[in-house]
């Protein structure tokens, strides 16, 4: 059955999507680009100690740590510069699991650094809402053993706020626009990290 020609056009669907990035932009006109710059200036500076970073989170911000070590690890090599060392704590499913099932899921990242993280390492973790167990203690983990610790989060900051370094806390209750403010950040942090390393080499 063909529509009526002088149908009205139904427009509904679309307020959703434009409400959301209006939203999104308000929040990201409020996010302290100036935190942003202090978490890459310290990466950098670990990368020209010979650190690594090591870089953890839950659900869609363990899914932005695998994606954010992935650019760094890919995206900032340059011909005759060593490589930014950088690891994913969420990839290693077989390992979570089992300290999950064993230890608990609070420790799942807590054992890992345990394991891997020295003194003067870079430590990111990643939470919406800043208070994920797993989360916080990890990062008291890397505090112990000396590592810089770094806190991407949302809304009041939460429990990781007080043990980081540096923390970007993203102007929100919005776990969503938490989330993407996380993505835009870790993408600004690479694109200056790769920018830098192709100048060293008069790119």
């Amino acid at each position: 059955m063909k529509a009526a020609k002088n149908a009205p056009v139904e427009e509904q669907p679309f307020l959703a999507s434009r409400e959301y990035l209006a939203e999104l932009r308000a929040v990201l006109d409020r996010l302290d680009t100036a935190v942003v710059d202090r978490i890459t200036e310290a990466i950098w500076e670990g990368y020209e100690q010979g650190r690594t970073l090591f870089v953890f989170g839950n659900g869609g911000s363990a899914a932005l740590a695998s994606h954010f070590v992935c650019d760094i690890g890919k995206g900032t090599q340059a011909p005759g510069r060593k490589r930014l060392r950088a690891i994913s704590l969420t990839d290693n499913v077989p390992l979570m699991t089992a300290w999950a099932n064993d230890s608990s899921y609070g420790e799942i990242f807590a054992e890992q650094l345990l394991d891997l993280v020295r003194k003067g390492d870079l430590v990111l973790a990643i939470s919406g809402s800043g208070n994920s167990e797993n989360v916080v203690r990890g990062l008291r983990v890397a505090r112990e053993a000396g590592a810089k610790t770094i806190a991407l989060t949302g809304s009041s900051g939460g429990r990781v706020k007080a043990l980081a370094d540096i923390c970007l806390v993203v102007p929100s209750d919005n776990m969503q626009h938490i989330e993407d403010a996380h993505l835009f950040s870790a993408h600004a942090i690479f694109h200056a990290i790769r920018h830098r390393m192709m100048q060293v080499n008069g790119e």
